[in-house]
């Protein structure tokens, strides 16, 4: 199992800041039925409940709920699929970062401020305030340099841990899909206000 050095890491980087700004691509949907299992599909349904339907994400919960349970914010995660090619070396590989979806699109904080919203298939996500790091599976899977670089200045600029996401609007989605950047609904309130002044 190849594990890259930093070095290589920073190398791989720039690939990653090329990601279209504005219009990309579904390029995996990965569901999790049991902890640690994955079944990658072409095709999946986004629900305001469940997150992706199949996954375990309701059931997981959250030590980032006052409650435990599972955060509204963390429903569906992104990830790039320029940084999943960068750290995982192989595309098989992708699915064992955990998250549900792979999309070539800028994924970094200033492209996808939160609030901003992803449209794909027919479905809507709203990108959370909620950061999305490496954790220790992570850093077994893909190694402790990648999972420094995830976490380190431009590994949190670029997102290159990916996204945390909560359904919007419910629909279906399949790979192939464009993924298209969308202003948040408080941008549009307030350019509309401005135009009025």
């Amino acid at each position: 199992m190849q594990q890259l050095t930093t070095a290589d890491l920073e190398r791989g980087v720039e690939d990653v800041r090329r990601a279209p700004p504005d219009l990309g691509r579904v390029e995996m949907i990965v569901r999790r039925p049991a902890v640690d299992e994955r079944e990658v599909l072409t095709e999946a349904e986004l629900d305001l409940t469940v997150g992706l339907s199949g996954d375990t994400w309701h059931q997981r919960g959250s030590s980032r709920t006052p409650d435990g349970t599972a955060s509204p914010d963390a429903q569906v995660t992104v990830m790039s699929s320029r940084s999943a090619e960068l750290i995982a070396c192989d595309r098989d590989r992708w699915p064992l970062a955990g998250d549900q979806l792979f999309v070539d699109l800028d994924l970094g904080g200033a492209n996808l401020p939160p609030g901003t919203r992803l449209a794909l298939g027919t479905a809507v996500l709203e990108v959370s305030a909620h950061p999305h790091t490496g954790c220790k599976k992570f850093a077994a899977r893909f190694g402790q340099d990648a999972a420094r670089f995830v976490n380190s200045p431009v590994g949190r600029e670029l997102n290159l841990r990916g996204i945390n996401t909560r359904v919007v609007v419910p629909g279906s989605i399949r790979v192939g899909d464009t993924v298209r950047k969308e202003p948040s609904p408080a941008n549009v309130d307030r350019q509309a206000r401005e135009r009025q002044q």
